[in-house]
This record gives structure tokens, sequence and C-alpha cells, in this order.
């Protein structure tokens, strides 16, 4: 009867060395999660500081006449803090500032026409565009506002959409409204109180 041949040494070497190592563990979903947070964790460690929120956000941007005297009248007027300024390198102006108003930020600059910048709404005689504050005593705001230099342009009333509703100008020539919400309005309701107004405002003038 024949015999079987034997394997040579170095493949039962090979094969004995081979049984003796572990099965590769796979990494299982439980231990990847970790991980994946410690990463996530780093990189935010290591990001770098943003002055303004992530996302997408609309942020008022006015240029003024003096920047540096306007953040101090926010500050009085309407409660402002300041959050960045950065000089220009003339040392007289700021190239750029960020105040905060409640949640919102405001950013502002002074003018810079020698590089086709615009220029202040006091300096051109007006502008366009009005910013709006949601205030929780829109009387007290108001008077507040009036007392740091402000001007009134609309006083303070009860409006036909629901708010208690002011308008002024601040010292640079800026529009600023402050509202209190006081009841909620149907479209309806608001349609015919538009109509009411409109027609006291024509009788009136």
């Amino acid at each position: 009867m024949a015999r079987k041949a034997r394997p040579k040494a170095s493949a039962r070497k090979k094969a004995g060395k081979a049984s003796k190592k572990a099965p590769a563990r796979k990494v299982t979903a439980k231990k990847a999660a970790p991980r994946k947070a410690a990463k996530k964790a780093a990189a935010k460690r290591t990001a770098p500081a943003r002055q303004s929120g992530t996302g997408i956000s609309a942020t008022p941007y006015l240029v003024i006449s003096n920047a540096a005297k306007a953040i101090e009248f926010y500050k009085r007027a309407f409660g402002a803090t300041e959050l960045f300024r950065m000089a220009a390198p003339d040392g007289s102006r700021l190239m750029h500032a960020t105040i905060k108003i409640g949640d919102a930020s405001v950013m502002m600059s002074d003018e810079f026409p020698e590089y086709g910048g615009n220029r202040g709404p006091d300096i051109v005689g007006g502008t366009t565009v009005s910013i709006h504050l949601y205030v929780p005593d829109v009387d007290k705001a108001f008077a507040q506002a009036l007392e740091a230099g402000a001007s009134a342009i609309m006083p303070v009333a009860d409006m036909f959409w629901g708010d208690r509703y002011g308008k002024l100008r601040d010292p640079f020539g800026h529009e600023w409204s402050l509202a209190t919400h006081k009841r909620d309005v149907s479209p309806d309701e608001m349609q015919e109180g538009m109509k009411e107004a409109f027609a006291k405002a024509g009788k009136s003038g």
C-alpha cells in the first residue's frame, strides 16, 4: 500500500504559524461611533473663531460718518454691546466694527470714499433703509433713544397690524423703527385696518 507523502518541514511551520494567528476583528458600529465623535470634537476645537454665526443670515451693514461715536450712541440708545472693531491704517477711522443689539448683530464702518465706498446718510442727505427692532417695551426704548440723541420721525402709537410702533432717526442719519407686539391680527383685519388708517391720513392731509 502506497504511503502518503508528508508535507515538508517549512510548510508545517507556516501552517502552525497561521493557526496561531488570531482572526482579524471587524470594527463594529458601536466602536466606530465614538471615534467619529472624537474627530468632530477635535475639529471644532481647532476651527478658527468666526465673528458671526454659521449658516445663512442677513446682517445690516451701516456706513457711518463717525463709526466710533456711533458705537457709543448705540450703547446708550439701544443697550448695544461692542463685539469687535478694527482700526483703519490712518488711525482715525474704523475699517470694520460689529455690535450686538439684543440677539441681532449690526456691522458698520467709517466712510472710505477714496476707495469707492459709500457715504453716510447724513452726508448724502437721506436713506432708503430702516432698521427694525422688536423690544419688550417700545415706549421705554423709544424714550431712551431720544434721551441719547435720536430724533422722532413717527411717535409711538398702536398700529393696525397689531404692533405698538414708532420711528426715529439717529444722529448719523440712519433710521430705526421700534415696536412691541400687542395683539395678533388676521390678514382680513389687517387689510381693513390699513384702509381705515389711509382714509384717516387722507382726511387729515
